[in-house]
């Protein structure tokens, strides 16, 4: 019987908690609990990025200089040592990991630190077809000041198959998640998007889902085989400002990005927005079985 995947919640002065998946990601479109909003009217600032286990040094001192100052901190391969875990409920109202490779110590994965608590949390996983790992995503919500609700997707993808199958079997309950959202959305991480094959599945789903991807002027994300492996993905805002900062604290650039809230809903509605999310979705299983 395959092992319940759960989320982790680290809040200072409380027990550790252990947070299921809903029963369905329908009960997005139902009544989320009332909670204190992101702090900040203005600019929504994010970082993103792939801690590499913190294996390498200076990795607090960038965390301390950069993501003290956001809102949202989205990471990958973050591992929950006593210095993290110290971080982030000294400096964030919450802290969510949803442990992939269960070390002896401290688990590795996904983790969000956010600046609220969130409303709504749905911790995925997905097992590498080739190493028998797992990859971890992490799916919230967060109240914004002017009432709408922000879908922030933390996302670290598989890395190790054949074709793309499994990478787009990842992404299709992060899509079940986003459609069911009405209100403005991020999608960030570590996508391991080597080859063109990933390029072109990540891009399609980003086009159902009607996100848009954040471009970086001077773009020095990290690669492999000549192709960004980290994005970040949005809908129902405007970027303000984006860049990428060169460290050698991982083996990953961190991604910042400045955002601002649209006031309240979309062009088109939530409604409108919506049914045609989910028309797409159900019209893309012929193009999907078309691409493998």
């Amino acid at each position: 019987m395959p092992k319940k995947t759960y989320a982790v919640r680290y809040v200072a002065g409380q027990p550790v908690e252990r947070i299921f998946q809903p029963l369905a990601s329908s009960q997005l479109g139902q009544a989320l609990p009332p909670g204190e909003p992101l702090p900040g009217s203005g600019l929504l600032r994010v970082m993103v990025w792939n801690i590499f286990k913190q294996q390498r040094a200076e990795w607090l001192s960038v965390l301390q200089g950069f993501g003290k100052d956001a809102q949202l901190v989205l990471l990958q391969e973050a591992q929950t040592t006593p210095e993290l875990v110290r971080f982030a409920t000294s400096h964030y109202l919450a802290a969510d990991q949803v442990p992939a490779l269960i070390f002896p110590q401290h688990p590795s994965g996904v983790m969000t630190l956010s600046a609220a608590h969130p409303v709504y949390c749905c911790p995925l996983r997905e097992r590498e077809p080739l190493l028998r790992l797992a990859k971890s995503a992490l799916v919230t919500v967060y109240p914004l000041h002017d009432g709408q609700l922000l879908m922030v997707v933390n996302i670290h993808a598989v890395n190790f198959s054949l074709g793309i199958d499994v990478y787009s079997k990842q992404l299709g309950p992060i899509g079940e998640q986003i459609i069911n959202h009405q209100g403005p959305v991020i999608m960030a991480g570590d996508f391991n998007a080597w080859s063109r094959q990933r390029v072109l599945a990540l891009y399609r789903f980003a086009e159902r889902m009607m996100l848009h991807e954040v471009k970086f002027i001077d773009d020095q994300r990290r690669t492999a085989f000549g192709r960004p492996l980290d994005f970040v993905f949005y809908r129902g805002m405007k970027v303000q400002e984006a860049s990428v900062l060169v460290t050698r604290a991982s083996d990953h650039n961190p991604l910042l990005v400045e955002f601002e809230p649209y006031r309240g809903s979309a062009q088109g509605g939530p409604e409108a927005r919506i049914v045609g999310l989910k028309n797409n979705a159900a019209g893309n299983k012929n193009s999907a079985a078309a691409d493998k």
